[in-house]
Parts: structure tokens; sequence; C-alpha cells
């Protein structure tokens, strides 16, 4: 007779489980890296353009070019602060995940322990038992030779 471990459907349910969690972590990793990604890709391209400004400053720059700088210079503040606040956002949702994935990974290793402790047990107990069925047939064996 095969061995089945009595937690097996509980066991598949919980790694089914991690396997969600698992996703919804990847996901999560995916939004804080694109966030982070957009938040850099602002604060570079506000960099270029102050050194470029800079450089036209000193060679002379029309009033309405300055405004224009002005204007666009606050605009890429406002993106700059806006993706701050979704990489915060995101990177607190990203570690909600990593510990509620740790909390699954953990419990499907307990149920794996469990199954193996059940294993050994199943295995040493048939071995007793094959022990006693053959200490049975020597016994057996010998009352017949003497009889």
């Amino acid at each position: 007779m095969g061995y089945t471990f009595r937690f097996q459907k509980i066991l598949e349910l919980k790694e089914n489980e991690k396997e969600q969690r698992l996703s919804e972590y990847n996901r999560s990793v995916q939004d804080f890296e694109t966030a982070a990604e957009k938040l850099y890709d602002s604060m570079k391209k506000k960099e270029v353009l102050e050194e470029n400004t800079k450089k036209r400053l000193t060679s002379g720059m029309a009033v309405q070019e300055i405004r224009h700088y002005q204007q666009f210079v606050t605009n890429l503040d406002r993106a700059i602060e806006h993706y701050q606040k979704l990489v915060i956002v995101s990177r607190n949702k990203m570690q909600e995940k990593q510990e509620v994935l740790m909390e699954s990974n953990s419990e499907v290793r307990k149920f794996e322990k469990m199954k193996e402790r059940h294993i050994e047990m199943n295995k040493e107990m048939e071995k007793q038992n094959d022990t006693r069925s053959m200490d049975d047939l020597s016994i057996r064996s010998f009352m017949y030779r003497e009889i």
C-alpha cells in the first residue's frame, strides 16, 4: 500500500498560495522599479536642463526663454515630487508583499517538514512490520522443523 500524506491537500493549497504571493511580490517589485526609473529619468532631465540653461545664460538668453525654462523646471519638480511619493508607496507595498511571501514560504516549509517526518515514520513502521513478519516466519519455520 502506498503512502499518502494526510495533509497533502493543505500542502498543495499552501504551495498555490505561495506561488500567488510570489507573483504579487514580483509585480510589486516591477512597480517599484518602474516608479524608480521614472523618478531617475525626471531627475536626469532636470539636471541636463539646468546644465544647458547655465551654459545658455552665460552666452545670453531671452526673457521669454527664461520664463519657459522656469515653467519647465516647475513642472519637472512636480513630477519629481510625485515620483518620489510613488517610489515610497511602491517600496512599502513591495516590503509588505515580501513579508507576506516569507510567511507563506515558512508555512509551506512547515508542512513539507511534517511530510518528511511522516514519511520517515512510515518507513520505520514498515521496517518494523517487515522485521516482525520475518521473525514470525523464522519461528514458524523453526517449529515445523522441530515437528
